[in-house]
């Protein structure tokens, strides 16, 4: 067990207090944190506190020890997964992750918009009250809201969205907004709905939207989407395809180890519109919230319907006994409260809030006890 200096990535749209405040440094910060990264991305990866080495480089050394053969045989010398804590203080863009067999295929022909060739599933479980898009909602709700605006050049997005057919009403109502922006469009759906923000989430959610954003079409389609309040603990799962956007709030996120990334919307960053509207699943998502279920006293676990990864949360006060973490690949512990003792039973380590430590899959079952809050990623 080896405790990690991991890096924290500076977008606008990150806090200049959250993830600070979890690791105990003084905030505000002077750059907008966003992401604290723990895993073995290349992009950024971890190091190891003792020895120095990058994460990456100590797998390529020795795969088998760090990753078991298993691993290595489905996934190749790579930690499949990767954990972050993010922090959004301002929306994110709409964006999108493609299948693996897609990202195989499209990387394979050179396609700009693919990074590598993994997919991209992920889950965000909320450590804050946490506001975010999650998935398409009924199209007749969402056409409801946009006819009440009474703006006369909705009507095609309108017509689109009352279509009988669910999926088609949808990719045709995605597809008109997004191939053609419109700019102008989006100042007079903003000023219908302005006046009238407290009468419907969907308008409240265009004035805000659009202050950051003015003019992006993403702002009108982000009303198609379900707007999910999440308390402390929920999550919300994003499969492939699934349209998304994180709105506000702090989370561990935990997802396939890929930069890939299909955006729709409400961002400077590229937009690739045609590809988005290829891995999009176009069906109504009822339910987007994503509970834990209790696995032992202290110990839940998300589920989560992907080889990749596991996610298990748990929860220990000095009253309680020590509990067990499952799995015996490799694994990183992240500590979001109080302070709490991992035992591998070589190496033991004592993480406070904000720290994160990595296990072998050659190491034994992991026990931990302390009083505070630790989330275990690993591979199933």
């Amino acid at each position: 067990m080896e405790m990690l200096e991991s890096p924290i990535r500076k977008y606008a749209w990150g806090s200049h207090t959250a993830i600070a405040t979890l690791q105990g440094r003084p905030a505000p910060t002077p750059d907008p944190e966003a992401e604290l990264w723990m895993g073995a991305h290349p992009a950024s990866p971890s190091r190891l506190a003792v020895s120095g080495a990058s994460l990456v480089d100590a797998i390529a050394a020795d795969p088998v020890t760090l990753l078991g053969a298993a691993n290595v045989e489905r996934f190749g010398t790579r930690l499949p997964f990767l954990l972050k804590v993010l922090a959004a203080a301002q929306p994110l863009s709409l964006q999108a992750h493609p299948t693996l067999d897609q990202a195989r295929a499209a990387h394979a022909a050179g396609h700009p918009s693919y990074v590598d060739a993994w997919h991209k599933p992920e889950m965000l479980v909320a450590l804050t009250d946490f506001d975010a898009l999650c998935g398409f909602r009924a199209p007749s709700a969402a056409a409801a809201d946009l006819t009440a605006l009474g703006v006369e050049r909705l009507k095609p997005t309108i017509d689109a969205l009352s279509h009988p057919d669910v999926a088609t009403a949808l990719h045709d109502a995605v597809r008109g907004l997004l191939a053609t922006p419109d700019a102008d469009l989006v100042a007079e759906v903003v000023a219908a709905a302005r006046p009238r923000a407290a009468e419907r989430d969907a308008y409240a959610l265009m004035v805000t939207l659009a202050e950051q954003y003015p003019g992006d079409t993403g702002v009108i389609v982000a009303t198609l989407l379900n707007r999910v309040r999440l308390r402390p603990t929920e999550a919300v799962w994003m499969p492939a395809g699934n349209l998304h956007a994180y709105l506000r709030g702090v989370g561990v996120e935990i997802m396939a180890a890929s930069d890939n990334v299909l955006r729709g919307g409400l961002t400077p960053k590229h937009v690739d519109v045609e590809e988005l509207l290829r891995v999009l699943r176009f069906e109504v998502l009822d339910d987007p919230i994503t509970r834990s279920a209790a696995v032992s006293p202290g110990l839940s676990a998300y589920p989560i319907p992907i080889p990749d990864f596991t996610l298990h949360h748990a929860v220990l006060s000095t009253d309680t006994q020590a509990v067990r973490l499952p799995g015996g690949g490799p694994r990183i512990v992240l500590c979001t409260r109080g302070s709490v003792r991992v035992d591998d039973g070589v190496v033991p380590v004592t993480l406070t809030q904000g720290q994160a430590a990595f296990a072998p899959a050659a190491r034994a079952e992991l026990s931990v006890s302390g009083n505070g809050e630790v989330f275990q990623a690993a591979t199933p």
